[in-house]
């Protein structure tokens, strides 16, 4: 089995369709099908199957879409080892991250990074956390940042940034505004703006209220920060969102803490179990992540083995 034949069945797998496979790789597509053909003769198996319109992976294609993705991985990682070892950071290094992590500046991090190794190339992807940790579990990504509440899935090591608390957002001229503080149940029956349910904080909402054994009613599911704050200047609803997104300059929101113990909110990076150690690249941007914070109990940022 040839490693090419192996990079040409992961493009057709992604872009799901053989002419775009083909323009993706600078191929003519009647090699890349020939390719695709002596992999399913070694293999003793058709990978995909075919129509006029797109392709889709059979059983046998899902199960080593995902094993050729981490053995192209490994090999990008012995290739920047030796390039390490002389002195020299090279390849590709794909980060993930949810918006508006506060505690992690992701811009100012990945610019330090390039002006320090700049042979490396940088490909950043933003989405909620759920879908970032799966990202890294199935090796499209070498580490992400991302709040996620509950352990992460076999594969995936979370190292703890920072916590923070999560906090009620309203209209200056809501009813809860006059409060010092409120609790969940004070909060039951009102209309919230919230994130999609792969983010870090709507996930923590729900099973803050869950456990409380509290309904609550979401009518606006937006997917970013400035979003979700518009909605509620607006006076659309109220929201429960970290500190640092209850901080933001520039909204006219009325900010009210949570009673007692709020949920927490936890910043993390996510690596794969065996990643950072066999990637020069990701371990050179954990140092950094480190190097940027203060907090005394983030470093060393390399995880133990799960």
């Amino acid at each position: 089995m040839e490693l090419r034949h192996l990079e040409y069945f992961v493009a057709v797998a992604e872009e799901a369709h053989f002419t775009r496979a083909a323009e993706r790789l600078h191929l003519a597509q009647s090699g890349l099908s020939a390719s695709i053909r002596a992999l399913e003769r070694e293999l003793g198996a058709p990978l995909f199957v075919r129509s006029t319109r797109r392709v889709e992976l059979t059983e046998a294609g899902r199960a080593l879409l995902t094993e050729a993705r981490r053995t192209l991985a490994s090999v990008a990682a012995a290739r920047n080892a030796v390039a390490a070892v002389q002195g020299l950071l090279r390849g590709t290094l794909s980060v993930g991250a949810e918006q508006c992590l506060g505690v992690v500046d992701v811009a100012g991090i990945l610019a330090r990074f390039r002006s320090v190794h700049p042979g490396v190339e940088i490909r950043l992807r933003q989405a909620g956390s759920s879908h970032l940790v799966e990202e890294v579990r199935a090796a499209r990504l070498d580490l992400a940042f991302v709040a996620v509440s509950g352990d992460p899935p076999p594969g995936v090591t979370l190292t703890s940034l920072t916590t923070e608390p999560m906090m009620l957002v309203c209209h200056p001229g809501h009813r809860l505004a006059a409060f010092d503080a409120v609790d969940l149940a004070q909060l039951a029956g009102e209309v919230f703006v919230d994130f999609h349910a792969d983010w870090g904080a709507r996930q923590i909402s729900d099973r803050a209220f869950e456990t409380a054994g509290l309904h609550r009613h979401v009518a606006l599911e937006v997917n970013d920060v400035h979003s979700l704050l518009d909605f509620v200047q607006h006076d659309l609803g109220v929201a429960l969102v970290p500190r640092p997104i209850a901080h933001k300059r520039k909204k006219n929101v009325h900010i009210v803490p949570l009673r007692e113990t709020p949920p927490s909110w936890r910043v993390s990076v996510a690596v794969p179990t065996d990643g950072p150690t066999n990637n020069p690249a990701s371990q050179a941007l954990l140092g950094i992540v480190g190097d940027s914070l203060t907090a005394p109990d983030v470093t060393p940022l390399v995880p133990a083995p799960a």
